[in-house]
């Protein structure tokens, strides 16, 4: 068997805990190759894995499925952030996870995930794929712009004039699209969420659609495409990036192949809504943490950061 380890040496112990993580699994005659990163990584490891370990919190586990999960690799997910919703394995129980996973007693948890093509003068300049989100947004002092939806191409659902769409996946509802008051999903649904940021009109709400569908949505936003200093975004994972243009066209559907997360039932994920979300405290304490929590942003005090590699959704 082959491993590699996708190791976010930003947080605390993770170098050391990856060489103990190497260590153990030598003694079970597993190969193992370590890659480090500080940020964004910029060169995957090449070789034929059989499982890949990810030791950071939730955005490390982000990048190492957009890299693992098109070959059909499984992930163990090794939390060293903070409570997460993605890296759901202790770093202390992570031999017991692995061993119960290797002996056939934990059936990887699939998750679905998006892929993301962009068609600029009916050529296909870009492809990407994504685990949390694709987010297309405005850059620049002027936040608005408008962009046009179709489902399969042939429904008009309509054009959205807001701060920017985001297209998330179930394990994506706890990210971005939640902060921007989006519905929670359980992460095994294959579901799409069509959450538009701030829209200038009240009635433009989330939309949850079946994953077998796909999204084409047109940047029809001349003005803003045309001045200095603004222009659109497309924004994969909070990590990745590429600059729209007017008229661009970008199509969002299922990929193919899922995430295949290697934790130990559902418990980790249920103890994250409740801590973050205060789903846990009473009428009385809920109200004291509320009163405590003003000085904080409603991204903070709901524990949801985004990730960049740390940095961006679910970090």
């Amino acid at each position: 068997m082959n491993a590699v380890l996708f190791v976010n040496n930003l947080k605390i112990n993770a170098a050391e805990l990856a060489f103990k993580i190497k260590d153990d699994l030598k003694e079970l005659n597993i190969n193992v190759v370590i890659f480090s990163f500080e940020g964004k990584p910029e060169k995957l490891p090449e070789g034929k894995w059989d499982i890949a370990f990810s030791l950071g919190g939730d955005g490390t586990v982000l990048y190492t499925a957009r890299s693992m999960a098109p070959l059909d690799v499984p992930i163990l997910p090794v939390n060293l952030g903070t409570l997460g919703f993605i890296a759901e394995v202790n770093k202390d129980d992570w031999i017991n996870v692995f061993k119960k996973w290797n002996n056939g007693e934990i059936i990887p948890s699939r998750r679905c995930m998006l892929e993301i093509s962009v068609f600029r003068d009916s050529k296909n300049i870009v492809n990407m794929v994504c685990l949390n989100d694709a987010v297309i947004s405005a850059t620049g002092i002027a936040k608005l712009i408008n962009l046009d939806v179709h489902i399969d191409e042939k429904i008009t659902l309509g054009s959205y004039r807001c701060d920017g769409l985001i297209v998330a996946t179930p394990t994506g509802s706890t990210a971005y699209s939640m902060a921007a008051g989006g519905p929670i999903i359980d992460p095994e649904m294959e579901a799409l969420i069509l959450n538009p940021i701030c829209p200038f009109s009240l009635s433009n709400r989330p939309f949850v659609l079946p994953s077998r569908q796909t999204l084409s949505i047109t940047v029809a936003d001349k003005k803003r495409s045309r001045t200095a200093g603004s222009g659109v975004m497309l924004t994969i994972d909070g990590q990745d990036t590429f600059t729209l243009e007017e008229s661009d066209r970008i199509f969002i559907k299922q990929a193919p192949y899922s995430a295949k997360l290697i934790i130990n039932g559902k418990y980790a994920y249920y103890s994250a809504l409740r801590s973050k979300l205060f789903w846990s405290q009473s009428g009385i304490e809920q109200s004291g943490i509320e009163q405590s929590g003003i000085e904080q942003s409603g991204i903070e005090q709901s524990g949801i950061e985004q990730s960049a590699i740390e940095g961006g959704h679910n970090a």
